[in-house]
């Protein structure tokens, strides 16, 4: 049923737990496995702590080699594990599109990825990417939750 899936994943405890999962379900299915890292370009009215302590050309250069180091590392798990694996790295700012868009450009039957669960005014400020990618995604989303 479903031969090659797409993981994207921004390198978070939970998110690597999500990649974990979508490695053992791809080697239960005999898929592959795409998985792929979003980094938002530097944005001179960011909230987020690394973009404020770095100039553009640091950040990106950080944020690209964190990026790459993560999805090597998940590679090797896909390997070590048996499954066929290729990684991508995007610049986005809308992380959501750019997962679709992967989906689509990656011929992926299914994205297997992990929601933080905010809710609230931290959903309401910060968004889901999680709940856009199934608002607009054409292919069916498995959504990996924190256990509470």
């Amino acid at each position: 049923m479903f031969r090659n899936i797409l993981i994207p994943t921004d390198g978070s405890p939970l998110a690597t737990i999500a990649v974990d999962a979508g490695i053992t379900f791809a080697k239960d299915v005999g898929a592959r496995v795409n998985i792929l890292a979003v980094t938002e370009p530097f944005d001179l009215y960011s909230v987020d702590p690394e973009q404020l302590s770095s100039t553009r050309t640091e950040y990106e250069a950080l944020a690209s080699k964190h990026a790459a180091e993560m999805l090597a590392a998940l590679a090797r798990k896909a390997a070590a594990e048996g499954v066929e694996c290729q990684t991508e790295q995007v610049r986005s700012h809308e992380v959501y599109r750019a997962i679709c868009d992967q989906a689509i450009y990656k011929d992926a039957d299914l994205i297997i990825m992990a929601s933080h669960g905010r809710s609230g005014v931290g959903s309401l400020m910060l968004g889901s990417v999680a709940a856009k990618v199934l608002a607009h995604s054409t292919i069916p989303v498995l959504i990996y939750r924190a256990k509470k």
